[in-house]
């Protein structure tokens, strides 16, 4: 079911002329005007029918208007206060269904913001999106108060989150998104879908969160992940000797820490986390 705008929306590029809204490079903005392209977007979660959305980053309020059509009731982050006046309009064209938050989404909590199971759908700011990602990833608590992400990143991140073992674009994000969830690459985007166009590809990943392993402290793999990948060229022996009590669990687990990080499959990484959250 799609929702209709109180009054006809402008053309998004009227929008951006008219409140003057050049994207800025120190934000990481780029902005999508596709029309089509941004409804799809917003199919991907499946039905928004009254469900509590977040976007972070909204800019002229693009993929913003989509989420609205498609019926969600949307909380946007953004700070960027020269968008406000466009999201301000786009507000009153669905009235009550939009809320504007003025600020920077890495300093506010976002479930006491929402403080409903809600989906986040964001073009991120490529500045921020992983940071962003990695903390939707981070908390102990979990399933999450968030039901689903979908997520534009730059093309070789989203590459990097869905990759397998022992290729050259696995590594700690492919281990964080896909110990306790499934995430899948739903969508490329053609760099010149966007103005500015930016310099390289994008996609659109989209993940739900399952149950987690028993045992396994998100703290300690992320510790984990980041002493292996930060040194991935040298044998676990070496990147994992700053880690107290790691090389006695890949003995106990019987992990040759000949081994290189790229080569450990997520549930090596989960068992060596579990093994260190014991000791």
């Amino acid at each position: 079911m799609t929702t209709a705008p109180l009054s006809p929306l402008p053309p998004l590029r009227d929008v951006i002329a008219k409140f003057g809204l050049s994207a800025s490079k120190s934000l990481g903005q780029n902005f999508l005007l596709d029309e089509q392209l941004l409804d799809r977007i917003a199919a991907i979660p499946g039905s928004l029918e009254d469900r509590a959305v977040l976007e972070i980053g909204p800019g002229p309020g693009g993929l913003t208007r989509a989420l609205l059509r498609a019926g969600a009731r949307v909380t946007a982050i953004e700070m960027d206060r020269r968008c406000l006046p466009a999201l301000a309009e786009l507000g009153e064209a669905f009235p009550g269904r939009l809320r504007v938050i003025e600020g920077d989404a890495m300093a506010i909590n976002h479930d006491e913001l929402m403080d409903e199971p809600y989906a986040i759908a964001s073009n991120l700011p490529y500045n921020v999106g992983t940071a962003l990602f990695v903390g939707w990833l981070g908390g102990e608590a979990w399933p999450p108060l968030w039901t689903s992400l979908t997520l534009m990143f730059q093309q070789e991140v989203a590459q990097r989150v869905v990759a397998e073992p022992d290729t050259s674009a696995y590594g700690r994000l492919a281990v964080l998104a896909q110990w306790r969830a499934q995430p899948k690459l739903a969508m490329k985007v053609h760099r010149s879908a966007f103005t500015p166009p930016p310099k390289v590809m994008s996609a659109i990943i989209q993940l739900e969160p399952t149950t987690t392993p028993e045992g396994v402290s998100a703290k300690m793999l992320s510790r984990v992940t980041e002493a292996a990948f930060g040194q991935r060229r040298k044998m676990l022996r070496q990147s994992l000797k700053g880690v107290p009590g790691a090389l006695e669990v890949l003995v106990q687990l019987g992990i040759d820490p000949t081994r290189r990080a790229e080569t450990l499959s997520v549930a090596e990484f989960t068992d060596i986390a579990r093994g260190l959250s014991r000791s």
